[in-house]
């Protein structure tokens, strides 16, 4: 890829490489099979230097040793040319430097060791060249950084050679190594935006704080909610591993006989591995209602949208593939776990006074999972068909419905065939219950 290229060094340029390191940096991984040398059974808990191109407070020229004590680095003799140059900045409050100093401790805490490791000390902790040590910083989700910035840990160079290891034992191979890596930048990426966000609404609404001051606050809370969250974050993560897993010996011991029932093998969709319901739900009216509301009522209504969503498609069953502000997609297992979610999503949302009503979609076919989202012609008709939908209602195509109408808790009443981007005219049902109960949520 052209941005991997742009890490060679080019001619001329070679000085303080050796001629194993070039040879290195030309290749992939192809490194990998090499044994790591010089990686360190210490952590480094020397003073870290001060982050390039981060703003360092300065003091007063009267105050030469406080400032210097302050930034690391002596003062300069003037702070600019001309005739600005003699204008002293002001020191930084005792309150500033408190504030610096913990924040400092924090990251110190969370990074566990100092940074005290360039790009190439970082590769030569982990055995590989520093194209691949690229590679694998950049699939967590991190950007690039200059040759000679101190900006890496002894803790980086461990947690990335997890996944080098994987790769010369023969576990894994080097895409899916990276792919696995992306996927934790990611995942963890938008959760801790997710908290912290959350937590800032939380101070804004119960203590009557501005943005600002809302996150001051939550950043002199975060210690106490550390390891909490972490100690969540990994039991979570088991227990999710440890259903998908239940999931996949099911539908390993079940066999595939079910999934083809109402199918012919002509679909569009034949060729794809997993047979999943997919659905849509997506608010009516959000865009007009949007631009009509405060930013704190949009936030409420987006928020109930989501977390009464997800509690749904959790209590039914399915999993929630990602939401995009006014709209949700999950999938279930089985067509009937689709439709009873699809149910109580259009019920639970009309009967909610805050949420607009909402157009829901539900269709049986195959799909192909990768980075967590899923795609296919599935995926396809079942948005197609949400767009298509009346306001609280749910619409299924004619296969989906075949599947549906051998349960009697079902309706299926037939619509008029539409034209549907993408699949010609496609016979349609509104999907409706004829009997039993909504899922049922906990609203204590």
């Amino acid at each position: 890829m052209a941005d991997e290229t742009a890490e060679l060094p080019r001619l001329g340029d070679e000085g303080g490489y050796t001629a194993e390191e070039l040879s290195a940096a030309r290749a992939d991984w192809s490194d990998f099979p090499t044994v790591r040398t010089g990686r360190p059974s210490t952590r480094q808990t020397s003073p870290a230097p001060p982050r390039p191109g981060a703003r360092q407070p300065t003091a007063t020229p009267t105050d030469p040793e406080g400032a210097a004590a302050f930034t690391g680095h002596p003062l300069p003799e003037t702070h600019s040319e001309g005739a600005s140059a003699t204008a002293p900045i002001p020191a930084p409050s005792l309150e500033e430097r408190d504030w610096h100093r913990n924040i400092r401790h924090l990251e110190h805490r969370l990074l566990g060791a100092e940074r005290t490791l360039t790009y190439r000390e970082m590769a030569q902790r982990m055995g590989v060249s520093t194209r691949s040590a690229r590679r694998l910083w950049r699939a967590l989700g991190f950007p690039n950084l200059e040759e000679d910035v101190k900006a890496f840990t002894e803790a980086d160079a461990e947690a990335l050679a997890q996944m080098v290891d994987l790769v010369r034992e023969g576990h894994l191979n080097q895409e899916t190594a990276i792919s696995l890596t992306r996927s934790v930048g990611q995942m963890t990426d938008r959760m801790v935006v997710w908290q912290i966000e959350a937590l800032v609404e939380d101070k804004i609404a119960n203590q009557e704080l501005s943005d600002a001051e809302a996150r001051s606050q939550v950043v002199e809370a975060l210690p106490e909610l550390i390891d909490p969250l972490q100690q969540l974050m990994s039991y979570a993560w088991r227990r999710q591993l440890s259903a998908a897993l239940q999931r996949l010996t099911v539908r390993v011991e079940s066999g595939l006989a079910s999934v083809s029932r109402g199918r012919d093998g002509s679909e569009p969709d034949a060729p794809l591995p997993l047979a999943r319901a997919v659905g849509f739900a997506d608010l009516v009216s959000y865009t007009s209602l949007s631009r009509q509301m405060s930013e704190r009522t949009l936030a409420h209504m987006v928020q109930r949208f989501e977390s009464r969503c997800a509690e749904i498609i959790s209590i039914g069953g399915g999993r929630l593939v990602k939401t995009v502000g006014d709209e949700v997609l999950y999938n279930a297992e089985t067509p009937e776990a689709g439709a009873e979610i699809a149910l109580a999503l259009a019920e639970t949302i009309a009967a909610d006074d805050v949420l607009p009503e909402a157009r829901v979609s539900v269709v049986w076919g195959r799909v192909l999972s990768r980075m967590g989202d899923i795609y296919g012609p599935t995926v396809n008709l079942a948005a197609r068909l949400t767009s298509l939908a009346d306001p609280g209602t749910i619409l299924v195509d004619s296969t989906t419905a075949a599947r549906l109408e051998e349960n009697p808790d079902y309706m299926l009443v037939p619509q008029p065939p539409r034209i549907v981007r993408g699949f010609g005219e496609v016979a349609l049902s509104m999907l409706l219950r004829a009997r039993g109960s909504s899922i049922a949520l906990d609203n204590s």
